[in-house]
């Protein structure tokens, strides 16, 4: 047995009245799904990752990523075939206490970062530097990867 919503007999049948219904489960969908003002508000999450340039000139691939406030020896660059592996954890700071917060836009966990790179990298020549929270690659091209120009010449 269906049971149907009563509906008084002196109102009018209205074709857009499905419509609220919709726009209400809607609004519920995107209400549950997790916002960027909602991810700032958990300290652990651990749900984020470095945001990165990539940069292709004639012989080297070049890469930079934002890692602030993190050691070095909490990042890990993996080079598998094709693909470019950063990984790392970004450690809460231990001398504030998660419930003394009022605020945090920063985050907190471990990333996984995975790139599949333009063209074949010769893994003997790849070059890694972290400065100023920045993490700098240079993978160097495979030789036969190269772009190779050729003159044409008039006659």
């Amino acid at each position: 047995m269906r049971l149907v919503p009563w509906v008084p007999k002196n109102v009018c049948w209205n074709p857009l009245h499905g419509f609220d219904k919709l726009q209400s489960d809607m609004e519920s969908v995107f209400n549950d799904y997790p916002s960027e003002s909602n991810r700032n508000m958990g300290l652990l999450e651990g749900n984020w990752a470095p945001a990165i340039d990539v940069y292709d000139s004639h012989d080297d691939i070049m890469i930079k990523a934002d890692l602030p406030g993190m050691n070095k020896e909490d990042i890990e660059v993996t080079i598998h075939g094709d693909t470019l592996i950063i990984k790392g954890e970004k450690k809460i700071e231990n001398k504030v206490k998660e419930e003394d917060y009022i605020r945090t836009e920063r985050f907190y966990g471990n990333f996984n970062r995975t790139l599949t790179l333009p063209s074949e990298i010769d893994h003997e020549k790849v070059n890694a530097t972290y400065k100023d929270g920045v993490l700098e690659l240079i993978l160097s091209k495979k030789e036969e990867k190269k772009t190779k120009r050729i003159e044409v010449n008039v006659k």
